[in-house]
């Protein structure tokens, strides 16, 4: 992204004929918020003084939450490639943060930069690259979305058969038009599903790319008469939809992934990464498997990974460790999902990798041959529940704010689930009981 200063910023708003400002920043569980401004407020904007109600946010609430503010990050502003070129739309993505500037305990973004910035202090920046999975339904007659395709599509398969291809591509031009690096676009393998993948970028770059580009793909999708939904499963009879993520470690210019003197070329701070995610990874499932929806991808015979595993080759282990893309050796986590909070899921990640390598934490050797842990992964999201109140080093990286209102709704969730009666359970029992 490009780097604006202030007065980058308000003449790029005149001379683009720019009316409106979007003030967007993400809730606890990742949800793209915004307030709404005329450029008539700029000054207002560029001096963090637009105030909102943070009480009326999900994971917000708590003493003092009626008054926070968004402080605007500059290098994130963009103009909305399709909204109408005279009074043109921008925004910002933003820090929530308190009157005097201090950071707002509950902030995704907030949580993040801690750790980025416990990871700089070891010499480390963080780069990710992130592959993104969907699905466009068709809407009814109401417009309301449905879990419905006339589509026959398959992996890698082109129009006609890919009838969302015309709806991608835009989103991809829109993306690039925000100045976005789009790698990969195309037709996932199940019927209407479809993926995108970006360039590597740093890890904060990454996860407001991550919300930006949901809230693209959403508003094309509704350009075309379609429905995007980034649910993990929406159908029981469909492969779900991951959120697949790259990780380096860079020092130096240098990956510290690389060992050119490793028989497979991986290092020894990539194991200790490695083992670090292995470590946490069940506490972890709370954060990058959030909803109860989530769950249900992890069923045998749909290629998401079932177990904590590693492998050099498997494309359904939890971890692959890469060594054949340009830039050397990558740890693929295939476990998160987008139901998720993009800015949380990479501040756990990259929390529990670095513990891995200040404990100098071991991790299996890696060959053509998956390993798989000794450890369970959580089977619904009261066992994910469970596993995170365990953990208390996850705990700590996410603070004391964040945890009690992201368990407190969690539990929410999850009792509610439990109180439905279902259609399955009326198509299994109504007859015969």
């Amino acid at each position: 992204m490009n780097k604006y200063t202030k007065q980058d910023i308000m003449d790029l708003v005149e001379e683009e004929d720019v009316e409106f400002i979007r003030l967007q920043f993400v809730d606890v569980f990742g949800t793209l918020k915004n307030l709404a401004v005329t450029t008539s407020q700029l000054d207002k904007v560029l001096n963090n003084e637009c105030m909102f109600d943070g009480a009326a946010i999900d994971g917000f609430k708590g003493n003092n939450m009626s008054e926070l503010f968004l402080k605007p990050q500059l290098d994130t502003f963009a103009i909305f490639p399709w909204r109408p070129q005279q009074g043109k739309v921008a925004r910002f993505l933003c820090d929530v943060v308190y009157e005097d500037g201090t950071p707002f305990e509950g902030d995704s973004r907030y949580i993040l930069q801690n750790v980025l910035n416990q990871a700089a202090e070891m010499g480390y920046t963080f780069q990710v690259q992130p592959h993104c999975e969907f699905f466009l339904f068709d809407t009814n007659e109401e417009g309301e979305p449905t879990v419905t395709t006339k589509e026959k599509g398959d992996y890698f398969d082109i129009g006609p058969i890919d009838q969302g291809q015309n709806a991608r591509r835009e989103a991809v031009l829109f993306l690039e038009d925000m100045d976005f690096e789009v790698e990969t676009s195309y037709h996932a393998s199940e019927v209407a599903q479809h993926g995108i993948g970006f360039a590597a970028d740093r890890a904060m770059n990454t996860a407001d790319n991550i919300v930006t580009f949901k809230m693209v793909v959403r508003t094309v999708a509704k350009r075309h008469g379609m429905h995007a939904t980034f649910m993990p499963k929406p159908r029981r009879d469909l492969q779900g939809s991951a959120m697949k993520l790259a990780f380096s470690l860079m020092k130096d210019g240098k990956n510290c992934f690389v060992d050119e003197n490793d028989e497979n070329g991986i290092s020894t701070i990539a194991y200790q990464f490695m083992a670090g995610i292995m470590e946490h990874c069940e506490g972890m499932a709370l954060i990058n498997n959030p909803i109860v929806n989530s769950y249900k991808r992890f069923v045998p015979g749909y290629n998401a990974p079932l177990k904590i595993s590693c492998s050099l080759t498997d494309r359904e282990a939890m971890i692959r460790m890469n060594c054949k893309k340009r830039g050397g050796v990558k740890l693929e986590f295939r476990n998160p999902d987008s139901a998720s909070n993009p800015y949380l899921v990479l501040a756990v990640c990259l929390a529990a990798g670095l513990d891995g390598i200040k404990r100098g934490l071991k991790a299996p050797r890696l060959d053509e041959q998956t390993t798989y842990s000794d450890k369970v992964m959580p089977k619904t999201l009261e066992d994910a529940i469970k596993a995170f109140e365990k953990d208390e080093f996850l705990q700590n990286v996410l603070g004391t704010h964040i945890v009690e209102n992201y368990l407190e709704a969690k539990k929410t969730e999850w009792n509610r689930y439990c109180e439905e009666v279902t259609k399955w359970e009326v198509d299994e029992y109504l007859n015969r009981i």
